[in-house]
This record gives C-alpha cells, sequence and structure tokens, in this order.
C-alpha cells in the first residue's frame, strides 16, 4: 500500500461510514462510468438512507448521528487521494458496514454503526459515485442535479379547527414540511405525520409549555395537545441530534 493510501486510512479509521479493511484501500479505485449519480443522489436523500444521518453539503443533508461526510474527505482529496478510490471505499463501506462501536474523536460520542442493506446492487455504486463526485466540493449540485433535493422547510402551518399539522420531511430529511406554524389561543393538538423510516416526534416548549409526543415512523402521527396562551413557542423534534441539526420551528399563538 502506498503512503498516501496508509495516511488517509488512519485519517477516515474513526468514521464507521468509512472503514474498511486496510488490505482493500489500494485496490479500492473503482470507474465511475455507467453509474447514474443523479439516481445515487435520490437514494442518499430519501427514505432515511444516508441524508438523516450524515451532512454532506451539495445534499442539503445535515444528519448528526454519522460523519460529515465533506470533512470526512477533505484531507484527503487535498493529498491527492482519486475520487474514484473514495467511490470505492464508500461502496465498500455500503456493502459491508462496521458493526464494532466507534467514537467519533472530535466529540467523544459513539458514532452510530451504519445498517446493513440501505441499498444494494447497481444503487449501491450510485449512491457511492455521487458521494464520491461532491464530497468536500464547493459551491452547489449543477444540471440534473440541481433538480433532486434542495428542499427545507417552507411557509407557515396554520391551525384549523382546534388542529395544527406539521408534517415532517416524507423523505426523510432533517426538517418538518413547514418552517413556522400560527395558531390561536386555546386548546390545540399539534400533530405530525412521519411518512418516512427515520424516527421523528413533535414536541413544544415556550409560556410554560413543555410537551412531547410519540416518536413514530412510517406513516404514524406524533401529537401533542394543549392549551395555548398568546406568544411564541418553540415546535421541535426530540430524537437526539434531530434539533441540532434545525429540525424545529416558531409557533406564533395570536
Amino acid at each position: 500500500m502506498s503512503r498516501l493510501g496508509s495516511r488517509a486510512m488512519l485519517r477516515l479509521a474513526p468514521f464507521a461510514l468509512l472503514l474498511v479493511a486496510v488490505g482493500i484501500v489500494s485496490g479500492c479505485e473503482v470507474n465511475t462510468e455507467g453509474d447514474n449519480v443523479v439516481n445515487g443522489k435520490k437514494l442518499f436523500i430519501g427514505q432515511g438512507r444516508c441524508g438523516s444521518c450524515h451532512v454532506l453539503a451539495r445534499a442539503g443533508t445535515k444528519g448528526t448521528a454519522g460523519p460529515d461526510l465533506d470533512q470526512a474527505f477533505q484531507r484527503s482529496l487535498t493529498d491527492g487521494f482519486k475520487r474514484s478510490t473514495i467511490k470505492g471505499i464508500v461502496h465498500q463501506q455500503i456493502l459491508h458496514p462496521n458493526k464494532n462501536p466507534q467514537i467519533d474523536p472530535k466529540t467523544g460520542k459513539e458514532v452510530t454503526s451504519m445498517p446493513a442493506d440501505l441499498v444494494t446492487g447497481q444503487d449501491a455504486y450510485d449512491v457511492a459515485a455521487y458521494v464520491a463526485e461532491v464530497a468536500a466540493k464547493p459551491g452547489k449540485d449543477t444540471g440534473l442535479l440541481a433538480t433532486v433535493g434542495g428542499g427545507g422547510p417552507k411557509g407557515t402551518a396554520t391551525e384549523k379547527a382546534g388542529v395544527l399539522s406539521i408534517p415532517a420531511d416524507p423523505t426523510g430529511q432533517l426538517f418538518y414540511v413547514f418552517k413556522d406554524a400560527t395558531a390561536n389561543a386555546g386548546q390545540v393538538k399539534v400533530e405530525s405525520q412521519n411518512k418516512s423510516a427515520v424516527d421523528h416526534d413533535i414536541s413544544l416548549e415556550g409560556n410554560g409549555v413543555n410537551e412531547k409526543g410519540d416518536i413514530v415512523k412510517n406513516g404514524g402521527t406524533s401529537e401533542v395537545d394543549v392549551d395555548l396562551k398568546q406568544g411564541e413557542y418553540t415546535f421541535f423534534c426530540s430524537v437526539p441530534g434531530h434539533r441540532e441539526a434545525g429540525m424545529e420551528g416558531k409557533l406564533t399563538v395570536k
């Protein structure tokens, strides 16, 4: 193995997604011809497969359970690591995720292990190709890639007949569909349907209120019933790391 490969592996070793056997690194360079990076981005973002755990700036994902993929590959790319080699590393870890608990050296916290079989076959190559193409690359995706994802919370949820609906993003990304909400004072049921496979809830705090709904997924609905007074509140997801990733918004009660 080259010195470059050895240094890169030592640098990547703490990250659960990137752990692979040292012996395969020199053979990890993979041709990207035939891979569909647009499909790779869709799969990376969609249904909580990757983006709910990992930061990848160009994909617009802000997961906190796994390593920041931009940071993880930045130094290796600076050192001259080829993106085709990164694709090989990511593909191997998708196929054979590390099962041993790992500690993030920056935070001292245990890194969540990646589940097996999130994507398989050509889809696994497509995801690996997309990550390798955009990791630590400044700017935004262009062309067809720019049409995938790019979402985020938009607009205002409005209470109707005592019910305030604030759904979670159906693809599993860490945000609610609405960036803020309004309601009239009085008894209100705040509900959040979660169609994705990623755990979410709806919680509310402010003005003496501190309520948490059930954690749900796969079409479940989390809800809290509260007596709201005029003022401002914060709705958020209480699943560890989700609020920190931006899954919160302001509720204004009139």
